[in-house]
């Protein structure tokens, strides 16, 4: 009997509808009881409304293995396709808990394959949601392939487009890498785990006691190992940080031409007037960049430097600045490789650095010397120098030593160096250049510190100040703080249409 077209409707509605029903009512009902939404869900709470198209919605797998052929689900656990977020377009991929717990397939990882060609064919931000249990055993060495082909796009997507992984669930074993390769990964507080090897494996090797929360939780992550960048509350407040990163990232408007600016005479005592005593750089940003908003990366981990993503007369840039209230804002190992990777990501995507300086050195200890400070520091050094994309300084305080050079100087590439008139850029601070230039004269005196005291007040007067990189051209201008605002935006204004012509090579070596 032949169909009517009435009937192939029907057959069309009724293959959505089952497609729909995922893993079925009751592990849809688990999901939420655990405070979780669907894979469909999130996407829609994610994007626009309206605006999501789904891919590959009737795929399913062709495993026969261990009884799978009987168990076919339409999608086979990952929701695909293309919406706008903000009015930009994003492609997206959605792991579906419900059906085989978000085991990854071949059927399963074609699908995140495609759409990220997708992605990278048509130039627009990939959001990878994560809830999987791993692996799908039952297809064997065809699960760990499709990993790797994931893995293998992840790499070629670098510094291609945005590529940002929001883990809503476990993510554990070789599944760990992908996100770890994306540009920026999302965190939900109680709800999301990442680690290599579980509790029980760690016990059972090393007898030691640990929680999947201790383990691989939002608050470590976020925390001590720095492998994500954002710390949500639950899945709500992770979609509001997922839509305001992409406000960011995802916006290109230009400048304003004309932008109303006066000068900030709150801005005039910030810095203490005191080297030693410490001060919150973000109150500078703050009130500098448009509507006071800065959007931090990685704000919980190595808060000894501040990165973040703030609009300056409309334009997005990334902001890098040291923070004197903590540890002084010195340079160490974890503070160095998260600067590094934010200002790699920031000159990928032409989007301007600003860099705030108030640095006394690397700090010092044997941690960090065996740890590798050398060469995680060299990370930073190595980015900023590599950098093409608009850089602006400004020293508002101490610039020391070779933190003063790896901390976008002039020396590196910086196209525009400024510093207030509280900047001191020298080798050292006056007390420890004293101690080595003075030692002999140290000793015979018979006040030590009176004598000290003297050569350090000399020594402040002539080397702790910004007057005589000035002299060298090291600076481009002494400003003062209550012209912050309107000197950025100028300089920003003239640096728009910035080229850089590199030496052509196939990359360069990076002390990873």
């Amino acid at each position: 009997m032949e169909k009517t077209v009435e009937q192939s409707r029907q057959r069309l509605k009724e293959k959505i509808a089952l497609s729909l029903q995922a893993g079925g009512e009751k592990r849809i009902e688990k999901q939420h009881a655990q405070g979780k939404y669907t894979a469909r869900e999130r996407i829609h709470k994610l994007v626009d409304p309206g605006t999501f198209i789904e891919f590959d919605q009737f795929v399913t797998h062709k495993c026969s293995n261990f009884g799978l052929e009987e168990k076919k689900i339409l999608g086979d656990g990952v929701v695909t396709g293309i919406a706008k977020m903000g009015g930009s377009e994003v492609a997206l991929f959605s792991h579906d808990f419900t059906c085989f717990g978000g085991a990854l397939g071949m059927a399963f990882a074609k699908k995140v394959c495609k759409v990220m060609d997708f992605a990278v064919e048509n130039r627009i931000p990939i959001i990878g949601i994560n809830d999987s249990g791993g692996a799908r055993i039952q297809e064997g060495v065809e699960s760990l392939a499709g990993y790797a082909d994931i893995f293998h796009r992840n790499v070629k997507a670098s510094g291609v487009i945005p590529q940002i992984s929001v883990i809503m669930g476990p993510c554990a074993g070789g599944a760990v890498y992908s996100p770890a390769m994306t540009d920026y990964i999302f965190m939900v507080d109680k709800t999301s785990y990442m680690f290599i090897t579980g509790p029980e494996v760690i016990k059972t090797v090393t007898h030691e006691e640990v929680t999947k929360e201790e383990l691989g939780g939002a608050k470590t992550h976020n925390e001590k190992s720095g492998v994500a960048h954002f710390f949500t509350n639950d899945e709500d407040d992770c979609f509001e940080r997922v839509r305001e990163l992409m406000f960011f990232i995802g916006d290109k408007t230009p400048m304003n031409s004309n932008p109303q600016i006066q000068n900030q005479e709150n801005l005039k005592n910030i810095v203490p007037a005191n080297p030693k005593k410490p001060y919150d750089i973000t109150e500078i940003i703050l009130n500098v960049v448009d509507d006071n908003h800065l959007l931090e990366v990685q704000k919980d981990f190595a808060k000894n430097i501040v990165c973040g993503f703030a609009k300056l007369a409309g334009k997005t840039v990334g902001i890098v600045a040291n923070q004197p209230a903590i540890l002084a804002g010195v340079l160490d190992i974890d503070a160095s490789t998260k600067a590094a990777r934010f200002v790699r990501y920031c000159d990928a995507f032409d989007i301007p650095i600003i860099t705030f300086v108030d640095v006394p050195g690397f700090l010092p200890g044997t941690d960090q010397e065996y740890g590798g400070i050398i060469r995680h520091g060299a990370k930073l050094l190595y980015a900023y120098s590599e950098a093409t994309v608009p850089l602006i300084t400004l020293i508002t305080r101490k610039a020391y030593g070779g933190a003063y050079d790896v901390m976008a100087s002039k020396h590196i590439g910086a196209d525009i160096n400024l510093s207030y008139p509280t900047g001191e850029i020298a080798v050292m601070g006056a007390e420890g250049a004293v101690n080595i230039l003075y030692r002999n004269e140290l000793k015979k005196a018979s006040d030590p510190d009176k004598v000290r005291n003297e050569f350090m007040s000399q020594y402040e007067d002539e080397f702790a100040n910004p007057y005589q990189a000035a002299s060298l051209g090291y600076l481009d201008e002494i400003i003062y703080p209550e012209e912050t605002r309107q000197k950025l935006v100028t300089y920003l204004s003239f640096l728009k249409n910035k080229k850089v012509n590199l030496p052509k090579r196939k990359h360069g070596n990076i002390p990873l």
